[in-house]
């Protein structure tokens, strides 16, 4: 267990590289830049933004540099590989190996990546958990109980549920959960700025309409694992020794039927984090999908890359947690 958590410790690190240079290509491929989005500014304030964060130099390789360090007569290779990678994507990737993710560009230089991931990422974290719990609490009881109860009404009730919960994009439910709460209820759900701090109900409604995708998938998954092991014969055999079926169903039906909903787990719990910049802004959360949409549409470079390589990290860190949870589910897994 110990050598496959190294190793994929290890795998996240051409993860990430990969995933920086396909960001930095598509990045640099699309019009326009940092300086684009607000007003028009003056040739000479450009070109000093440009050479204050970097941008004077080419994206990949500084074929100038290295000649010019040729002329000069220098012949020392590690000089030579130096002058060659002073550009922006290598200059960018030894900052990030230090743990130096920039300045935003939006910004100009006030504001740096890391304080933005710090102020954003508890808000959608504190959202996605809402979502995580709503989505587990009512998913797996709705998932085993239309098990058991086959072809009953709960169980024709709970899969039309699932099945509106998976073909109906959240945000629509967002706007009709404005709708019907401000003008029937009275209940205002959007909220200030300072309503994100801390523990709040501001994040009840956001993020249980957040999770009603991942709780969808919960119930479906849960319900055909369920359905699946109590065909099993050592549930019958279970039954047969007089077990009592509340034991049957928690113990030994349920642990197996997680194992496609771990599956789905990790990398929903990633996506959930990282936010659905759409409910963010629905809900006028200061969360990172909203944050995410910014600095695309103002091309901040260097948060969209931040950004970016965060979500990618989560990614990877989630399918292992999903590794993780196949060994304690499953004793067979784990020996393997």
């Amino acid at each position: 267990m110990l050598w496959l958590i190294l190793r994929r410790l290890l795998w996240i690190v051409p993860v990430l590289a990969t995933v920086a240079v396909v960001t930095f290509l598509l990045m640099h491929q699309a019009p326009g830049g940092p300086w684009d989005a607000a007003k028009p500014l003056p040739a000479t304030a450009r070109h000093a933004l440009d050479a204050k964060f970097g941008l004077d130099k080419p994206v990949w390789f500084n074929i100038e540099e290295l000649q010019e360090s040729r002329a000069r007569g220098e012949r020392n290779p590690l000089q030579l590989g130096r002058a060659l990678l002073d550009s922006q994507f290598y200059n960018y990737l030894s900052r990030a190996a230090r743990g130096d993710l920039g300045p935003t560009y939006s910004s100009q230089g006030s504001e740096t990546v890391q304080s933005v991931l710090l102020e954003r990422i508890p808000v959608s974290a504190k959202l996605a958990l809402v979502g995580i719990i709503s989505a587990l609490l009512l998913g797996l009881p709705l998932g085993i109980v239309s098990a058991l109860r086959q072809n009953s009404w709960i169980d024709h009730a709970s899969r039309a549920l699932a099945t509106t919960g998976i073909a109906i994009p959240n945000f629509i439910i967002g706007v009709l959960a404005i709708i019907f709460l401000s003008s029937r209820f009275g209940i205002e759900p959007l909220h200030s700025p300072k309503d994100w701090q801390g523990l709040s109900t501001a994040y009840l409604i956001p993020g249980i309409i957040l999770g009603l995708g991942l709780l969808a998938y919960v119930t479906r998954l849960t319900r055909a694992g369920m359905l699946e092991i109590k065909q099993q014969d050592y549930i019958r055999a279970a039954r047969a020794r007089g077990l009592p079926e509340t034991s049957i169903v928690l113990r030994h039906m349920l642990r197996n039927a997680l194992i496609p909903v771990v599956t789905i787990l990790g990398p929903a719990v990633a996506d959930l984090i990282v936010g659905s910049f759409i409910i963010e802004s629905i809900f006028n959360v200061p969360g990172i999908g909203r944050e995410f949409v910014t600095a695309i549409s103002s091309r901040d470079y260097s948060l969209i890359m931040g950004l970016t390589l965060f979500y990618a990290f989560l990614v990877a860190l989630a399918n292992l947690m999903v590794d993780l949870g196949y060994g304690l589910l499953d004793p067979r897994l784990r020996s393997n």
